[in-house]
């Protein structure tokens, strides 16, 4: 069963229109759109597209930026975006110029401001694809450093491995993106930088970790401290860049911090919504498996039960409830129970969140519920999810029900994998409440019955009952081998 887990814990989305505005409201995507608005048939560009210095001036000007180096480079930043989203259409220089004029608007800028949320997001995704570009393009400090003898730009003098580089930082941005859904993880807070760095650098089997890693933990760091301060315009994270007094000499990379005291100093990051959905896109467009809540609403309650099995409580929780609105109670109910039924290794967690799910259809499903009452599988659950509502006339179980619903509620438990101790407490409390429980036990005709006595044998806190257990699961063991 765990090879047809998802890969990630599902995330909770905003709604497109939210990501759509937040999108717009980004700083460098907003500075495209009043570029593009801002250019015209005069506008000078160079070979590549980029507006020629002459005009980067008045470009900082249309931006609100004084037109100093810094407001020409963000300028210049505003415009590739521009350019790169289609934002604005570029004229190709004639011939062997190296410049060109005429600039009119692109079809981006129109979905902009007509189009749907999903079109507006879809121009983000190439603009975050512009940024990605950027945030794994090589840094020198003197670009004749890196001229060949011809003029030209030598690659091999670059000392830089595109696919490496952008493979480190999918891995960064994919332990965020992990960090921030996972259950009792990061959620809305920020993440240190030093950790994000280790969690890339240093193996999970190491203990103390080595001067030379810790090395490299540092190097990661101020690497990263580059990249993030390039993501941030794009709207995708909120950071806090490293305190440049860490650097006791220029040039000089800070040590990793010994204690949680000073860790805001050393860098903090923060997936925005914004930032959620765009990772996810593109671990989507890898072929990652990232559900997201709401991606079952639409299927078949066969489809609900198995896709929530092994969702954090929270998730299972909103992805129910997204499946339940707009469905008439006792049909859904109905099809709930359906589902549920079944032999197979994945049916008692699917029973177990069943149970769940018509708890949140609340009294309504009663009369589907009652429909189940002589149902070998589903009996037992009925009975629990009436009496628990206080209704009257329920019948009381007989025998063998009881103790297959005891069987299939500790099979469901054992295939969530949750809390050990939580476990512990069901199991000691079914054997306590049960006189020779396990003389009952071992026949019940529940195809995870020797798994699941096998396993009161190891959790059990009382050897002795824990002895009776393993007993038990022989007996078991034996009854379906004859």
């Amino acid at each position: 069963m765990a090879s047809d887990r998802p890969t990630l814990p599902p995330v909770r989305l905003h709604s497109d229109a939210e990501l759509a505005r937040a999108a717009l409201a980004s700083p460098l995507l907003a500075g495209a759109v009043r570029l593009a608005r801002w250019a015209g048939p005069e506008t000078r560009t160079g070979a590549g597209g980029e507006l020629v210095d002459e005009q980067l001036a008045a470009a900082a000007e249309a931006l609100d930026l004084t037109a100093d180096d810094d407001g020409a480079a963000r300028a210049s930043e505003a415009w590739r975006i521009a350019v790169d989203t289609g934002l604005v259409e570029v004229s190709d220089p004639e011939g062997d110029a190296d410049e060109a004029t005429g600039v009119t608007a692109g079809e981006s800028l129109a979905l902009l401001t007509k189009g749907s949320p999903a079109d507006v997001l879809a121009v983000w995704l190439d603009g975050f694809d512009a940024v990605f570009a950027d945030a794994t393009a090589p840094v020198f400090d003197d670009l004749d450093d890196i001229l060949g003898e011809d003029g030209e730009i030598d690659i091999e003098k670059l000392d830089w491995d595109p696919q490496a580089e952008a493979e480190f930082l999918e891995g960064v941005l994919g332990n965020l993106y992990l960090l921030t859904v996972t259950e009792g993880g990061a959620g809305d807070g920020p993440v240190p930088l030093p950790a994000l760095a280790a969690s890339m650098i240093v193996p999970d089997d190491m203990g103390e970790p080595t001067d030379d890693v810790l090395e490299q933990v540092s190097e990661a760091m101020m690497r990263l401290d580059d990249q993030f301060r390039v993501l941030e315009p794009i709207g995708l994270v909120e950071y806090q860049p490293v305190d440049e007094a860490l650097m006791a000499e220029e040039g000089e990379e800070p040590a990793p911090p010994v204690d949680d005291e000073d860790v805001s100093r050393y860098g903090m990051v923060r997936l925005t919504p914004l930032g959620l959905y765009g990772i996810r896109a593109r671990m989507l467009e890898a072929g990652v498996d990232a559900p997201a809540v709401g991606d079952l609403s639409g299927k078949g309650a066969e489809a609900l039960l198995d896709g929530i099995g092994h969702y954090p409580s929270a998730a299972a929780r909103g992805e129910t409830e997204l499946w339940l609105a707009g469905r008439e109670p006792v049909a859904a109910a109905r099809e709930l129970l359906g589902a549920a039924r079944g032999s197979d290794e994945g049916s008692p967690l699917r029973r177990l969140h069943c149970q769940q799910a018509l708890s949140l259809v609340g009294a309504e499903a009663e009369p589907a519920v009652r429909e189940v009452l002589d149902d070998a599988e589903l009996g037992g659950l009925a009975r629990v999810w009436l009496a628990e509502r206080g209704a009257a006339d329920v019948p009381a179980p007989p025998e063998s029900m009881i103790f297959w619903l005891a069987v299939d509620t500790i099979a469901a438990q054992l295939e969530m994998a949750g809390d050990l101790e939580e476990l512990q407490d069901l199991i000691e409390g079914l054997t306590g409440r049960h006189n020779g429980f396990f003389d009952a036990a071992w026949r019940v005709d529940h195809p995870s019955t020797a798994e699941v006595l096998e396993a009161m044998g190891r959790l059990h806190r009382d050897k002795r009952v824990a002895k009776e257990a393993r007993k038990a699961a022989f007996k078991a063991r034996s009854r379906t081998n004859d």
